[in-house]
This record gives structure tokens, C-alpha cells and sequence, in this order.
């Protein structure tokens, strides 16, 4: 015979053992495995010396690198300052048609080939609404100044256009937007296997940021609102400009996936996010709660690590996790301290961020020390966090 307590039926009793079960459970929980370590990126500069697209040996030592430094995404500038890796009706094609002319096919094509041969993806970087310094753009050519955004202050010459040493595009300019969107139509049509395209420079500029004074900006902006007069710190101006950034995205992502559905599509965001939509006018969170973009890249761009660790920190608190955040890491200002790269690394990677992207391949050229902690094959499963 069977005891049981008094005045218990035997769900009663079922119910407390399972209540003192789980209570067990509680105290001793079963270990939790660590997180995987993210994933590694390169961004791949055109203005290295010699650039990779220019012979088939550069192309077969990046891969080369790449493998030995487990990357797993290349991003790889073919568009820069109105100048094209690629054929283009819009753009300079001058570089690509001295690449092609050095290899005997298309240089990009290449590269694409050899990376998917291991396994990498290639995703197209595209500086847009920066010229850089280029007098000479096709663009500007075509449209004079008129399309480059400005402040109140009198333009004498094309010189006076300039921003931090290089010439910008107006985002609410209707031809800026047809233009850039043709560049994307061009890249996506030409290079099907591409994995991905990532819009660099879609923003404002952000150095004493009161810019966006075109005429037909300010009078597009005078139609829409109705307002007779602009004011520079009046938040209808300043949701206006942020309106101006956040369409142009919206017309390249609507052409990019009209072609192909399927591509990832990226942009790069300033930091911390205060910066990019208050100076920049760039809401990138904006854009990925509502899944305009496929995931942004952070410049968390610091000799300091501690400011670096503040950027993760900020972008985890505006997003709430970073499985759609790449963190980029500066190795270009981090030339003379491999060892401060290597600890900004590290913490990239255990971050939870999707990818650590390195900034750029041509500065770990620069120094073979910034690579040490790329390509060693030692275990970081026993590292404590550092976040």
C-alpha cells in the first residue's frame, strides 16, 4: 500500500513535486554554451598601392589573405569619387577599362569567381554622394555645382563647394537620385553573383552640418511644407533633410530589388547614432526596425578603446541587440598600435555583432603586425568577455 499525505489528491502531490522539480532545476542550471564568435569582414580599397583589381595577382593574394585570416565577406569599393571599376554610362570608367586592359577581362568578374571558389562573399562598396576631391566627375560636368549640397555662404568658385576636403551631393536633388540609381542598376545588371551592395555616404555631411541649401532643394522644401522661410535649427528643416538622406535610400533599394530580390543590401552609419541623426541627418536605426536594409556597417572608428567599447554599448541600446550591425573596426588609425587592434578586435567579436569588418585591407598590408591576430589559428573559446 501506498502512503500519501493527508487530504492530498494525487494531483496535488504531481503539482508539488513538479514545483520542487523545477525549483532543482533553478539552483542548478544546465551550463550554457558560449555565443559564436562573429563573422569576419575586409573592406578593400581602391586607393591601396597597387589597387587589387588592377592584375590577377593582386586579386589571388587577397584571397590568398582572406582564407589564412578566416574572412568571410569582402567588401570591395568598385565606385568612388564618380570614378568606375566597372562599365558605366554614368560614371569615369577610366580605372576599369585599365584593369580590364591589364587582366583581359573584367577585373571584378575575377574576383568574384575566385572568392566564391572559397567560399567568400563579395559585396559591391559604393561611395555615392561623396565626390571626394574630383573636379573632374562626370556628374559635376554634366550638372555643375548646383547638384553639390551648400551652406548660406557666398560660392565664388568650385573650391568654395568643398566640405572636409571633398565635394558632396545634394540628397533631395531629383538628378542626384537618377543618377546614383542608374550606378546601382548598372553594378546589380552586370555582376549577377554579386551577394551584396553596401551604400557608403548616404548622408549628409556632418562638419557644422547646415548644409542642404541648393536652390532646388529649398524650393522643393518651400512647396512641400509650405513654409515661406527656412530656419536652420527648426525641426521641420531638419526632418526635412533627414527625409531627403532616407528617400534616396529608398530609391536605390527599390531599383536594387526590382533586379534582384534576393541580394543583401547594406549601408555604413556614423557613430554614435546621435551624430548620424543629428549632424549627418542619417537614421539608420530607422532603417533597420523597418527593414529598409538587410544590416548597417558602424565606423566605430577610435584610437581609444574605451570610446569603442562606447560605441557598441550605444548602438546596442538604440537597437536592442547587434545580430543586424556590422562593427568596423579602424586598422587605419591603428597603424602604430597592433596592439590596440587586436583588443578592438577582440572585443568585436564578442560583442554579438554580425560581422567585425576590418577598415581596410591596404592599411594590413601596411603593417604585418595588425595581422597577427587575424591569422593565428589559437582558440579564443576560453576568453573572458570583454564588454
Amino acid at each position: 500500500m501506498v502512503l500519501r499525505p493527508q487530504n492530498l489528491s494525487w494531483s496535488k502531490i504531481l503539482q508539488r513535486v513538479f514545483v520542487c522539480l523545477f525549483s532543482f532545476l533553478l539552483a542548478f542550471p544546465a551550463p550554457v554554451e558560449c555565443g559564436e564568435l562573429s563573422r569576419r569582414g575586409l573592406f578593400v580599397s581602391v586607393i591601396q598601392d597597387p589597387p587589387v583589381l588592377s592584375n590577377r595577382q593582386e586579386i589571388k593574394t587577397l584571397i590568398d589573405f582572406a582564407k589564412k585570416a578566416r574572412i568571410q565577406v569582402l567588401f570591395v569599393q568598385v565606385y568612388r569619387a564618380n570614378k568606375a571599376w566597372f562599365l558605366s554610362k554614368v560614371a569615369d570608367s577610366e580605372p576599369y577599362q585599365m584593369c580590364f586592359k591589364n587582366l583581359s577581362e573584367d577585373p571584378f568578374w575575377l574576383l568574384i569567381r575566385e572568392a566564391h571558389a572559397s567560399g567568400i562573399e563579395v559585396h559591391a562598396w559604393l561611395n555615392l554622394l561623396s565626390l571626394s576631391a574630383n573636379q573632374d566627375a562626370p556628374l559635376l560636368k554634366k550638372y555643375g555645382p548646383e547638384i553639390l549640397t551648400r551652406n548660406l555662404k557666398r560660392k565664388k568658385e568650385l573650391k568654395d563647394y568643398k566640405i572636409d576636403d571633398q565635394y558632396f551631393l545634394e540628397p533631395g536633388d531629383p538628378r542626384v537620385r537618377e543618377a546614383l540609381s542608374t550606378v546601382v542598376e548598372e553594378i546589380i545588371r552586370a555582376y549577377p553573383d554579386l551577394d551584396g551592395v553596401q551604400f557608403d555616404y548616404i548622408r549628409y555631411p556632418d562638419m557644422h552640418p547646415a548644409y542642404g541649401y541648393t536652390k532646388m532643394n529649398v524650393e522643393r522644401f518651400k512647396k512641400t511644407t509650405g513654409l515661406k522661410t527656412i530656419k536652420e535649427e527648426s525641426q521641420a528643416w531638419k526632418r526635412w533633410k533627414r527625409d531627403q538622406v532616407t528617400g534616396l535610400l529608398k530609391h536605390l533599394v527599390k531599383k536594387t530589388r526590382a533586379i534582384r530580390p534576393d541580394i543583401q543590401i547594406s549601408t555604413t552609419g556614423l557613430t554614435p547614432y546621435s551624430r548620424a541623426y543629428l549632424e549627418a541627418f542619417q537614421d539608420w536605426r530607422s532603417w533597420l526596425k523597418t527593414g529598409l536594409v538587410d544590416f548597417v556597417t558602424l565606423m566605430c572608428y577610435s584610437t581609444d578603446t574605451a570610446q569603442f567599447k562606447r560605441y557598441i554599448s550605444d548602438a546596442k541600446t538604440k537597437i536592442g541587440d547587434l545580430k543586424k550591425i556590422n562593427i568596423a573596426v579602424g586598422a587605419y588609425k591603428l597603424l602604430d598600435s597592433p596592439e590596440i587592434f587586436e583588443q578592438q578586435f577582440e572585443i568585436c567579436e564578442e560583442s554579438g555583432a554580425r560581422s567585425c569588418v576590418v577598415l581596410h585591407y591596404g592599411s594590413l598590408l601596411e603593417n604585418i603586425e595588425l595581422t597577427n591576430s587575424l591569422t593565428t589559428d589559437e582558440s579564443k573559446s576560453d576568453r573572458s568577455p570583454l564588454l
